[in-house]
C-alpha cells in the first residue's frame, strides 16, 4: 500500500509554498534587482563594445540569465521549482567562485569586468553573498520528504 506524505490528508490543501514569504521575499526582491541590473548591464555591453572583451560579457549574460531563473524559481510553489531553485543558486556559487578566482589570476583574459569579477567586488561582494544565503534559504524550506520507519 502507497504511504501518503505526514503533512497530506485526504481533503487538505496541498503545502503552501514557504520560500516567497517573509525573508523570502527580500531574497527574491534582490534576487530580482540583479536579474534587471545583470540583464541592462550585459545587453548594453554585448551591443556596444563586445568585441572588447567578449568572454566577460558573455559571463555577463550567462548570470543575467541565472539570475532571472533564480528569481522566477524561487518565487514559484512546487518541488519541481524548488529544484530549479537549487539548480539556479548552486550555478551562481559556481560562476562566482570561479569567475572570481579567474579574474583574479588570469586578468589578462577579463579586460573588463562581469558581474562575477573580483568574487562581485564590484557590487559589494553581494554576488558571493547570495548565493549562500539562497542555500540557506533553500535548506530550510525545501520540500519535506516523506519518513518511513526502518
Amino acid at each position: 500500500m502507497k504511504e501518503q506524505h505526514p503533512r497530506a490528508a485526504i481533503g487538505d490543501a496541498p503545502a503552501r509554498n514557504t520560500r516567497n514569504t517573509g525573508p523570502g521575499r527580500l531574497l527574491i526582491a534582490v534576487y530580482a534587482v540583479f536579474a534587471i541590473s545583470a540583464s541592462a548591464r550585459a545587453g548594453y555591453q554585448i551591443l556596444t563594445k563586445f568585441s572588447e572583451a567578449p568572454l566577460a560579457y558573455l559571463l555577463s549574460a550567462f548570470a543575467a540569465l541565472v539570475y532571472v531563473v533564480a528569481t522566477v524559481s524561487l518565487a514559484k510553489a512546487g518541488s519541481t521549482w524548488f529544484k530549479v531553485s537549487l539548480a539556479a543558486v548552486l550555478v551562481e556559487l559556481v560562476g562566482v567562485l570561479v569567475v572570481g578566482a579567474l579574474s583574479v589570476f588570469d586578468s589578462v583574459a577579463f579586460p573588463h569586468e562581469t558581474v562575477w569579477s573580483l568574487f562581485g567586488r564590484g557590487y559589494g561582494f553581494i554576488p558571493l553573498l547570495l548565493p549562500i544565503l539562497g542555500l540557506v534559504w533553500l535548506y530550510r524550506r525545501r520540500p519535506s520528504q516523506g519518513k518511513t520507519a526502518l
